[in-house]
């Protein structure tokens, strides 16, 4: 299984806890590797080039949605044999927990008096978190200055070392950071507050509405090609492991909201994403 992005983030850690108990559905392991750079392109590419022979799946990501509207690569989701959705995440946007900023209204207060100067850390321009804060940014006149990173551990490292002062992520990639107290989560981009974290305001409770929140999604997908006896073994597998309890259990403790979809289902929901996300970018 590769994951397109560093060892540790919340899309690694997803990956590892779905396949944790493979055998017991499809009669093998499954190895995760990583392999990481370009914002996602260099594994989900890796995926496009694999011997499609059922024996490699990827974990597509965001990007997917945004590489081709913003001229990064001409990779896209139809580059694949969609597998199945798995989840979908807020944006938090965190600071070390002693920061002088205690909200996103002392945050975007000092940013629009001082442009330029907030850095926020991020995993590639065009990813869901950047676009959630640069939208953000865009409605109220704000000028961040964001910093990427090639996932969402070293992200949250470089804002634990102080190398910048917000860090944009998933909420489930923070959630160990905050009960630890060693970063506040100041807002998340969503409709509505997350049920582990009540607390947490959205942008619009803390005073910034910005319509519809971005969220992030993450999915499998495989070479073109593989024999459809083979992608029948891996959807029944996959769709088993995701439905696994222990699995299931993980996630609602990390804070990782589950949404499945089946190829079809997968395929509606990302070309709904390009329309929704084109006028962004």
């Amino acid at each position: 299984l590769v994951v397109p992005w560093s060892a540790g983030g919340g899309t690694d850690t997803i990956a590892r806890a779905l396949v944790k108990n493979a055998e017991k559905y499809i009669g093998v392991n499954v190895n995760v590797v990583n392999k990481i750079g370009g914002q996602g392109v260099v594994g989900m590419s890796a995926v496009k080039l694999a011997r499609p022979d059922g024996y490699t799946v990827g974990l597509i990501t965001f990007g997917l949605s945004t590489y081709q509207l913003m001229g990064l690569s001409n990779l896209n989701y139809h580059d694949f044999k969609l597998l199945q959705l798995l989840n979908q995440s807020s944006t938090a946007l965190s600071v070390k927990s002693d920061s002088k900023w205690k909200s996103l209204k002392d945050v975007m207060e000092y940013a629009k008096a001082n442009p330029g100067q907030v850095t926020v850390g991020h995993t590639g321009a065009g990813v869901a978190w950047h676009l959630s804060v640069a939208s953000l940014a865009e409605a109220y006149g704000v000028k961040f200055n964001f910093i990427p990173f090639d996932g969402a551990a070293p992200t949250s490292s470089a804002l634990l070392g102080g190398h910048i002062d917000l860090a944009a992520t998933g909420i489930d990639e923070v959630k160990q950071l905050k009960e630890g107290g060693q970063l506040n989560v100041l807002a998340i981009d969503a409709v509505n507050a997350n049920p582990l974290f009540p607390e947490i305001p959205t942008y619009a409770d803390a005073g910034y509405k910005v319509g519809a929140p971005v969220l992030d999604w993450r999915g499998l997908g495989l070479p073109k090609n593989v024999p459809e006896d083979r992608v029948k073994i891996l959807e029944d597998g996959f769709k088993k492991m995701f439905e696994d309890p222990e699995f299931r259990e993980f996630t609602k403790t990390v804070g990782l909201g589950l949404v499945y979809e089946d190829s079809k289902g997968f395929e509606d929901f990302l070309a709904n994403m390009e329309k929704v996300l084109k006028p962004t970018l």
